[in-house]
Order: C-alpha cells, then sequence, then structure tokens
C-alpha cells in the first residue's frame, strides 16, 4: 500500500460524518456530496493475507464498468489493485477496461458467467473465486481486488465468501423512485453509488427525493451521488476505499 495511505500518526481515522445531506441549489443543479461518505474505521476488516474485496453491483446500465474504470484511473497508482469483471457470453467489460488503458491487462480478469449474473454473484461463486485468486497468485500480494457483477436488478447481492464490502450502483435515468423500490441491493449494500446526477433535469428526477428516500432506506448507511462526466475520478467513491484499505493494513 503507498505509504501516503497508512493509517496516521496517533493509530485512529478520524470519525465517521453523519450522512450525505444536500445543500441548496437550483432546481437544475445536482446536491454536492459530503467527500467522507460515512465508513467507520472500527468496523472495517483486520488486516490479512489477502487483498480488500470490493463487489460493484447493480442494474443493466447504471454505471458500473465506468465506475470501475474511475477507480482504476484514481487508485491504480498507489494502490496494487486488480479486476474482476463480469458478463454472461461476453468479456465485453473487461475489454471496456482494456480499450481505455486504466489497468495493464494483466491484472484484469473477465468471468463469462453463463447465467444469470446474481447466480455467480451470490449462489455458485467458484468462477469469480478462481479469478481473484488466480489473480493473487500470479501477482503476488495486491490491495485491492474490484469484482464487478453482471448488470442486474435490485435483489442483485454479493456472497460474503466471495467480497468483504459491496458498493450498489443505480442511475438517474430509472428516475426517483429507484431508492424507494428498495431491494437488498439499495438497502444492505455498504455503499449505495446514485449515479448520473448529471442527467436529472433531462429525465425529470429530483436528487432531494432520492436522498429522503435513500435515507430511509437505509438508515446509516452511506448514500453518495455522483456525475462521471463531472467527477472522472469518482471522488466520494475512491475516498471511501481508500479509508478501508487504510484501515485494514497492506496484505501480504
Amino acid at each position: 500500500m503507498h505509504p501516503d495511505h497508512a493509517t496516521p500518526a496517533g493509530g485512529a481515522w478520524p470519525r465517521p460524518s453523519e450522512n450525505y445531506v444536500p445543500h441548496a441549489h437550483g432546481p437544475d443543479e445536482p446536491p454536492h456530496t459530503h467527500p467522507d461518505p460515512g465508513v467507520d474505521p472500527h468496523q472495517a476488516l483486520a488486516a490479512g493475507p489477502r487483498a480488500l474485496r470490493v463487489g460493484i453491483g447493480g442494474p443493466v446500465g447504471s454505471g458500473k464498468t465506468a465506475l470501475v474504470a474511475a477507480l482504476c484511473r484514481a487508485l491504480g497508482e498507489e494502490l496494487r489493485l486488480a479486476v474482476v469483471t463480469n458478463d454472461i457470453y461476453t468479456t465485453e467489460d473487461a475489454d471496456f477496461l482494456l480499450r481505455n488503458g486504466v489497468l495493464p491487462a494483466e491484472r484484469i480478469r473477465a468471468v463469462e458467467t453463463g447465467c444469470c449474473p446474481h447466480t455467480a454473484i451470490r449462489d455458485d461463486i467458484s468462477a469469480n473465486l478462481d479469478a481473484v485468486e488466480d489473480l493473487e497468485a500470479t501477482l503476488g500480494p495486491l490491495d485491492l481486488v474490484l469484482v464487478e457483477s453482471g448488470g442486474d436488478n435490485l435483489t442483485a447481492t454479493f456472497s460474503k465468501g466471495l467480497i468483504d464490502r459491496q458498493i450498489f450502483v443505480v442511475d438517474v435515468a430509472g428516475g426517483d423512485k429507484v431508492p424507494r423500490k428498495g431491494g437488498p441491493g439499495v438497502t444492505a449494500a455498504d455503499l449505495l453509488v446514485i449515479n448520473k446526477t448529471d442527467l436529472a433535469p433531462l429525465v425529470g428526477a429530483d436528487l432531494a427525493v432520492m436522498d429522503r428516500d435513500a435515507k430511509e432506506r437505509r438508515g446509516e448507511l452511506p448514500t453518495v451521488f455522483l456525475s462521471l462526466v463531472e467527477d472522472r475520478a469518482a471522488t466520494p467513491v475512491a475516498e471511501w476505499i481508500r479509508i478501508l484499505v487504510g484501515v485494514r493494513g497492506p496484505a501480504g
């Protein structure tokens, strides 16, 4: 792990802030997101012999692969990072990452699930687990492995045998009703990302309503709003991961 992201002097990270609270903005302006999305370092995993594994799930078109690419750009120079992608019959998502040059090819593995996406991340995780372990065996100790699910619905969740933390991505194009529709992905993910906020004025989505409903569904679990058009580094998500990796300590 990069020395700048080790546990700070004094041995403790700051206590987490409250959930995101929207500021006053014009009707066509998305709310800002607090840069600390509320990771509690006291609930982070202890250091171990393997990388921190973060699953990224969400519906088709919500922006999962674009988020993975942004996180690779933001974190690839400071963390020992690898990615596993899932598609049913193709390697489309891995090919996107390779075309955009976000990581060297040897740090990306594509899993063709041949089945419903949630089956490969929750019910029979063997193909994904093999891909993660192969990356660690080939590359040596890693700090972080991102596992991107194939596009699924609001019921998608990852097996805890595969990942340590789960990010769930939805987007405003589905309307501001999505958070209140709930489902395990929305209600139980460690971090909910409401993506493509720049499209809200075009689709008539009210971000304040989405924020209110997300809080009602998720309680104290953090939610961030994101536009990868405006923030290509996915800053609040990258910082959430930095804190987790920092408090967990380096692997290997």
